[in-house]
């Protein structure tokens, strides 16, 4: 007895949109399985795959004579090919299937290249040469014979188009060596150069629906070794296994982690793991925020106050500031490493050392005590290390107080060995033992912090569910409307009846991630969305279901109302996974798309605070990447009436720290600081202060601060941080104030409030309150927790398009310049 299955097959990871509907038999007792293409969508789309892909999908199923109700299974391509597609392509699909709450299945992208060739009666060696950009490809061989295509790796890779070449003119074979791909249209002459002039129809260098589907079938009859069809986590993933069908799990195929993280981890000296191997960003390099990076002159104090804390009681003498600021100065006869840990902020460890001859001298190593045990100080020593390797150095030598016992089984467990005493090293009766190892040091991943992966197993489809009447009843009514939040490094859900009450607010972020980079990394953005966003919506479907009180399982995507996601303004490749998503989320449910302004988000997320906020109002919006001053005429109606120059005011807390050595992100750490400074203590400039000029300009102030800096510590003096970090706030803030306060005045408006990221900061909150109160000016503070990015903002601004019918069409892209 066999079964039919509907398929919908999708690939966009190259100019190629392919698409086709089958119907896919598995007989019964032999595991064969056939496939019935009954309509296909091919065709070339560059840079529209996200604007046609669902409705390709949507013509094709009516070619085929079915619907979107009577679709079985879902089939995408995972790459490798660009990047952007490949995001489309899988966020898409996705959505699509969590929508309709069916199972995903992912194929490799070369493997259908070569499919497609093999339908066309290709046989023999063929190479398939697929464009990487950058001059690189991702190089693949198979061997095409009356029984399919098979693999000649085991992974996809991605090369230099040089290294590709050789390496296929140097094969036994490469005289019958036929190329295919879309890497040929860039570099075909590279290859024609060695030699390699074979080709195989043009038409055929691109993937189809159909190749994909064959691909995906060989995968599941176990013809093709290597990885490939289905996403999984850990080193499964990498020889083909067959897991779960969630879409959760599936993922693109990566060659190689993003530029920052692969040269973090050049650094470092770490081999990259299996998971990042899956999910394309490196786990093992995020830390709860902790933050590695080199001393500078402005931990001196904070260092010499760690020391003092850690070596209490011990014969050791902690340093002084003076001394390490003379272990940075630029006087130093033998070269140094010193870096340090903190956490928001805080430093909470530091080692340093100097360079003799071929040896390292390790001069210091502390780690506060509450954060031991969770491998700072391994950390750290990895950084000296491998800048004393970089220097010439073969050995690492140290002293370490006899009794030490932690510090000593650290040392021992990095490689250290004891080869000398030095009787009374630390005072009267406390000697310190010599340890030296060779270099590099044993830096294995800690335990304390194991790679998370990216989803929990389940079983899949979910269980279908069984509502009562009233259930049913009550969610009609509560017209529920799930929006999606993508913008930037937070992937966010929320769910939102028709009264306005939030029934799920779920947050992703992905600070770990950025934090040692000192600002957002797209890339990893973007791959981060694409990795969790089903795991987000799961969660906020599970919270709305508990606050509505629902026995009969977890809320369902058709039983939504409408599906809102953030259209723009924001990093593109982020936008793109949270639209691309949402398109296919409501298609296969069954429900409106609507598309929300980021940046009407945030003013919208006062409403979630005074409901009763009405237009006209003065709205000033204070972010990582946006500066506006607004005149709300009424909701919808909206006159920007200045905006910045050059860096918003988030984007300048942030480059204000990264200056002083302090983290990312900048806000929160120098609101903190400015806690106990004094706001008058330095001058700085306030730019564009005049009456009637609405505009901003932060980079001046922000040269201002740097050149402050260079000049205390040129002078050798120590920087008081809380004082710099009030007057650099007093100085933004100041601004905010006047200019705020004029457009109130000369809009006769008597309502003012604010949003954005840096609207959680209490002291600009405590000021507008006061200073606008005393005006008799009502001034409106979103909730802290919404002033980040938040998808409850954006659900709010869904609610209100739903009860105006403003639905959007499935033809929509992301839009990363979006204005208000």
């Amino acid at each position: 007895m066999s079964s039919e299955r509907l398929v919908v097959a999708i690939d966009t990871s190259t100019d190629m949109l392919a698409c086709a509907v089958a119907r896919v038999t598995d007989a019964a007792g032999d595991e064969r399985m056939t496939i019935d293409v009954l309509a296909t969508g091919d065709h070339m789309c560059r840079r529209r795959a996200n604007v046609e892909l669902v409705n390709t999908i949507d013509d094709a199923l009516a070619d085929a004579g079915r619907s979107r109700d009577e679709v079985d299974a879902y089939l995408v391509g995972r790459g490798p090919g660009s990047f952007t597609g490949v995001r489309i392509g899988i966020s898409t699909a996705k959505g699509l299937a969590r929508g309709a709450n069916a199972p995903l299945y992912g194929a490799s992208t070369l493997d259908a290249c070569a499919w497609t060739a093999w339908r066309a009666g290709v046989r023999g060696l063929l190479g398939v040469a697929a464009d990487a950009m950058r001059g690189e490809v991702y190089p693949a061989l198979y061997q095409l014979d009356e029984a399919g295509a098979h693999r000649m790796f085991d992974r996809e890779r991605v090369v230099k188009v040089a290294v590709a070449v050789e390496e296929w003119a140097a094969h036994p074979d490469a005289a019958s060596l036929q190329l295919t791909g879309d890497g040929l249209k860039r570099y075909g002459s590279r290859f024609n150069e060695a030699g390699l002039i074979n080709r195989i129809d043009e038409s055929l260098w691109h993937p189809t629906g159909e190749g994909l589907l064959l691909a995906w079938r060989a995968v599941e009859m176990g013809a093709v070794a290597g990885a490939g069809a289905v996403a999984a986590t850990g080193p499964a993933a990498l020889h083909g296994a067959r897991t779960s069908c969630d879409p959760a799990l599936v993922l693109p195929i990566y060659t190689r982690l993003s530029d920052a993280e692969e040269n973090e981890r050049k650094r470092l000296g770490l081999v990259q793991s299996a998971q990042s191997e899956v999910t394309g960003v490196a786990d093992e390099l995020a830390g709860r925020h902790l933050q590695f990076r080199p001393m500078g002159a402005a931990d001196a104090e904070a260092a010499s106050a760690l020391e003092a804390s850690c070596f209490a009681g011990a014969a050791h003498t902690p340093w002084t500031p003076t001394q390490f600021l003379s272990e940075l100065g630029e006087g130093a006869t033998v070269p140094r490493s010193w870096w340090v840990a903190h956490d928001n902020g805080e430093l909470v460890g530091l080692a340093g050392g100097m360079v003799i001859e071929h040896d390292v001298q390790i001069l210091d190593v502390a780690v506060a005590p509450e954060r031991r045990r969770a491998g700072i100080a391994r950390k750290l020593l990895a950084h000296v290390s491998y800048d004393a390797q970089m220097l010439g150095c073969t050995t690492a030598s140290l002293e370490v107080e006899d009794g030490n016992a932690p510090a000593m089984a650290l040392y021992e467990h990095l490689g250290f060995k004891q080869i000398g005493r030095r009787r009374n090293y630390y005072g009267q009766g406390a000697d310190a033992l010599v340890m030296q190892a060779e270099l590099p040091l044993a830096l294995p991943v800690d335990a304390a912090s194991p790679e998370p992966t990216s989803a929990v197993m389940r079983a899949w489809p979910l269980a279908p569910v069984d509502r009562t009447e009233d259930e049913r009843t009550e969610i009609e009514r509560r017209k529920l409307v799930l929006a999606i939040e993508s913008s930037c490094d937070e992937t966010a859900v929320a769910i939102i009846d028709a009264e306005g009450s939030m029934l799920a607010n779920q947050v992703s972020t992905q600070i770990d991630f950025h934090a040692r980079f000192g600002g957002v990394v797209p890339e990893i953005a973007s791959r981060k969305h694409v990795e969790v966003i089903v795991g987000v919506v799961d969660a906020a479907l599970e919270e709305a279901s508990q606050a509505l009180g629902l026995t009969g399982g977890t809320l369902e995507p058709k039983e939504l109302a409408a599906v809102g996601v953030t259209q723009g303004p924001g990093l593109v490749g982020a936008l793109v996974v949270g639209v691309a998503f949402a398109k296919g989320f409501a298609y296969s449910a069954g429900v409106p798309l609507i598309a929300v302004n980021h940046l009407e988000g945030h003013l919208f997320a006062n409403l979630l605070a005074q409901p009763d906020l009405k237009p006209p109002f003065i709205f000033t919006l204070v972010s990582g990447g946006h500066t506006m001053l607004v005149h709300v005429r009424d909701w919808g109606d909206y006159r920007v009436l200045g905006e910045t120059l050059d860096d918003a005011v988030g984007e300048a807390f942030d480059k204000v720290a990264k200056a002083l050595g302090l983290g990312y992100p900048g806000g929160p750490i120098i609101s903190r600081l400015a806690e106990t400074g004094d706001p008058k203590a330095i001058d700085f400039p306030r730019a564009l202060n005049r009456k009637g000029d609405y505009r901003f300009s932060l980079s001046g102030l922000k040269t201002a601060v740097v050149n402050y800096i260079e000049q205390e510590t040129t002078a050798g003096r120590t920087i008081h941080l809380p004082d710099l970090a009030a007057s650099f706030e007093a100085a933004v803030f100041d601004v905010q104030y006047k200019k705020a306060w004029n457009a109130l005045r000369e809009t006769g408006a008597r309502e003012y409030c604010i949003g954005g990221g840096v609207a959680a900061n209490p002291h600009l909150r405590q000021m507008m309150v006061k200073k606008l109160g005393r005006q008799g000016v009502r001034v409106t503070l979103p909730p802290r927790d919404a002033c980040t990015d938040n998808a409850a903002m954006i659900a709010e601004v869904a609610r209100r398009k739903f009860e105006r019918g403003e639905f959007s069409g499935f033809d929509i892209d992301a839009d990363p310049n979006m204005t208000l």
